[in-house]
């Protein structure tokens, strides 16, 4: 099955990669937040922690991205979405915990609309209990009609959900 209930475990693995990663940054001064289904208390999701390492100065970029990259990470652009880049691992196995646990790493600064978006659509879920519901109803849809095979139920999720997400964060700015 594509979707899980939520375990209070994604936290705790959370935790363990901010650690790890942050370890690999070697003092650089960043955040780094959870976000995505997970982040969310009762709501279901992907077993797949999804992170955003927050950056202040620009000049940081560069030093962020040698650490990550010799920790085993590369380096795959912005994907399409400004301000946001993503970082996946390399493939080659180290047998650490960066391995084992699957997550998505993105590297935005700090003023980053990408950040933005994902820290208004946590937080406006995590508050209300109507639109996670609802955002859960759809997930299970979208899970239905992908017959539960990840890779269309992704596909269906990013063309059917636009409209959801963006009205979520649309009313999430109104109410800041």
């Amino acid at each position: 099955m594509i979707l899980q209930k939520y375990s209070p475990e994604w936290s705790e693995w959370f935790s363990t990669l901010a650690g790890e990663i942050a370890r690999a940054l070697d003092g650089i001064a960043c955040t780094i937040e959870h976000v995505g289904s997970t982040s969310v208390p009762q709501l279901v999701a992907k077993p797949i922690i999804d992170m955003d390492m927050i950056y202040t100065h620009p000049a940081d970029f560069d030093r962020i991205k040698e650490n990550l990259e010799k920790a085993g990470y590369r380096h795959h652009g912005d994907q399409g979405i400004e301000d946001r880049e993503v970082f996946k691992r390399s493939g080659q196995s180290t047998g650490n915990v960066l391995d084992r646990i699957r997550h998505h790493l993105y590297v935005c600064p700090v003023k980053s609309e990408a950040l933005q978006n994902h820290l208004l659509f946590r937080d406006h879920l995590r508050a209300h209990d109507g639109a996670r519901s609802r955002y859960q109803q759809l997930k299970y849809e979208l899970a239905e009609q992908a017959e539960q095979d990840p890779k269309i139920y992704a596909k269906l999720k990013q063309d059917q959900m636009a409209d959801f997400i963006e009205s979520i964060i649309r009313d999430a700015k109104r109410t800041q």
